[in-house]
């Protein structure tokens, strides 16, 4: 017994990266992520799954965990004041790993992060087991609890809104950058007609101040609105802009003195910024005081597929 349960833990951290993966792409948080992931081990600490296939079974409990953290959040958010943003991963390597970053922009951007939020649980879980994951609809369905063909319409309706409302970032992750320096400086001057050139015409403004404060605020849509937006967050915040990578894509990091942190990240799109997203929820930011100028956090790298 105790042979089989050392054998168990052993395996299990094998599968931590592979569950954490999953658990982020369904719940936007490294700290929910970790939660699920540990009360997977727990659940596979108290019943031995036996001859089952273990990655298998585990994949299964991790998607029932995060399919009732899902829900018990969307009952929670109700009034939740502003853009509820995922918890983003942040580096400061911003010229490190390029191709890693674009793999990871592809699968958990947050322009990708906000459509996936505005599915329903189930859509969700099986979009992501099985368009991000490649896990078959037969398995998928017994995570979700309904048959293979329900969960292949579920996966079909998430694919449409997905396609719909993520732009697909541009593949060059320099030119990218370009596009987000060309910002910075358009903001911090307050250059509103430089901002229009860099902003696509149906750009959204998000901004996540974790319910409360400033930036709980509603979306902004539309590029003489967001421009108008960006030049007053030039004259607070652009020049404490430190680059960075979030969740894959050039982005942010804003420390203004005596102010709460705040993450920027952008998506862009056919060469214009099609979506800027600010966080600056404390509770989302708390694993970030650790970064410094010379590195930038391996969370991504332990998020791959």
């Amino acid at each position: 017994m105790t042979d089989r349960r050392s054998w168990l833990a052993e395996e299990f951290e094998v599968e931590r990266p592979h569950l954490r993966a999953i658990a982020y792409r369904m719940l936007g948080s490294l700290a929910e992520a970790d939660d699920a992931v540990q009360e997977a081990w727990v659940r596979l600490d108290r019943k031995d799954p036996g001859g089952e296939e273990l990655r298998g079974w585990l994949t299964v409990v991790v998607g029932r965990i995060c399919l009732d953290l899902l829900r018990t959040r969307r009952a929670r958010r109700v009034n939740y004041q502003g853009s509820w943003l995922p918890e983003p991963i942040v580096s400061l390597a911003v010229d490190e790993n390029p191709e890693a970053d674009a793999v990871l922009a592809d699968s958990v951007g947050l322009a990708l992060l906000v459509v996936l939020d505005t599915l329903t649980p189930a859509e969700r879980l099986s979009f992501v087991l099985h368009d991000v994951f490649g896990i078959p609809f037969e398995e998928v369905a017994a995570v979700v609890g309904r048959s293979s063909a329900a969960s292949r319409q579920l996966a079909s309706r998430a694919r449409r809104r997905v396609r719909k409302g993520s732009p697909e970032p541009d593949a060059n992750l320099a030119v990218q950058r370009k596009v987000v320096d060309a910002f910075l400086v358009a903001a911090r001057s307050g250059d509103l007609g430089a901002l229009l050139k860099i902003l696509d015409p149906s750009v959204v403004f998000r901004s996540d101040g974790g319910g409360t404060g400033p930036l709980a605020r509603p979306t902004v849509t539309g590029a003489p609105a967001v421009a108008r937006q960006a030049q007053i967050f030039g004259v607070r915040f652009a020049e404490f802009a430190q680059p960075a990578i979030v969740n894959g894509s050039p982005g942010a990091i804003v420390r203004v003195p005596g102010q709460p942190l705040i993450v920027a990240g952008f998506t862009v799109a056919r060469g214009l910024i099609a979506a800027i997203d600010l966080i600056a929820d404390p509770a989302k930011l708390a694993g970030l005081g650790e970064l410094s100028d010379l590195g930038g956090s391996d969370r991504a790298s332990r998020l791959a597929r």
